[in-house]
This record gives structure tokens, sequence and C-alpha cells, in this order.
């Protein structure tokens, strides 16, 4: 068994000026906003989750991106409304989020 039941990972690259990275939509503050809101419900969640701030993923065009091991789901996301529903539907209920995966 796993420590960590579910592993995130927020790519937070920053590209140069005028490139298309996933940081130019806020990802760091994604990440950060995900952490927070992990850490908050502790318990609740079914096993321990790690949120990782990650380099590059290579899907740049579709970004902001994060993706969640071990199912491997990837996700784009506009706002925390959309991470807390990530949160809440995968995490929290095992539920992929459809409307969100990429």
């Amino acid at each position: 068994m796993s420590y960590f039941k579910h592993h995130v990972f927020f790519c937070t690259n920053q590209r140069a000026p005028g490139e298309t990275c996933c940081n130019n939509h806020g990802a760091g503050d994604m990440r950060a906003y995900a952490k927070d809101k992990v850490k908050a419900l502790g318990k609740k969640l079914p096993g321990n989750v790690r949120i990782n701030a990650a380099g590059c993923l290579d899907r740049c065009e579709e970004g902001p991106v994060m993706v969640i091991y071990p199912e491997a789901v990837w996700y784009t996301y506009v706002d925390k409304e959309d991470i807390d529903e990530i949160i809440d539907e995968h995490l929290v209920h095992g539920r992929v989020v459809e409307r969100l995966k990429i």
C-alpha cells in the first residue's frame, strides 16, 4: 500500500514572455489553493493526498493542466470552483470530472 492514495501534479511552468504556459493562467496560485483545501479536508479524504508542483507537462495548449495519479487522469481548470469540483468529485468521491478532463 502506497503512503499516498493520490498524487496531484500541477504544471507550474513559466515560459518566456509571450509563450503559452500554465503559469500564465495562475497555475501556481491554483496549486497553493488546492494544497490548502486538501490540508483543510484532512481526514475527510479517503487516504493521503499529495499536491505537487511540476515543471512543464507538455500540454501547454490545453493549459492550465493538472494530472492525478495513480489513475493518470488529466484535467484543465479555469478557477477555484473547478479546483473545488475536482477535489470533491475525484479525490473525495472517486469520480472523474468529465467536463474538465483532457
